[in-house]
């Protein structure tokens, strides 16, 4: 396999953490809005926790999408 064969490859593989990111969004999304759905009332708590972990998980896959980049463009 060429050089540029196995950096596709890692590239690839780094960005495997974003199948993570996918499902827990979607777990942090829906737990969000049944909590909202369940007591209206606790909106402004349960938002500022919500945005949080949102924030949090889009993080790595920002930090994945970086890594694959750095491997794809740099060497």
């Amino acid at each position: 396999m060429s050089d540029q064969g196995l950096r596709l490859l890692a590239a690839a593989l780094a960005l495997l953490p974003l199948f993570g990111v996918a499902l827990a969004l979607g777990k942090i999304f829906s737990d969000w809005i049944s909590s909202v759905a369940r007591n209206p009332g606790a909106k402004e708590s349960v938002q500022s926790v919500g945005l949080l972990g949102f924030a949090l998980t889009e993080a790595i896959a920002l930090f994945a999408l970086t890594v694959s980049f750095i491997i794809l463009f740099v060497g």
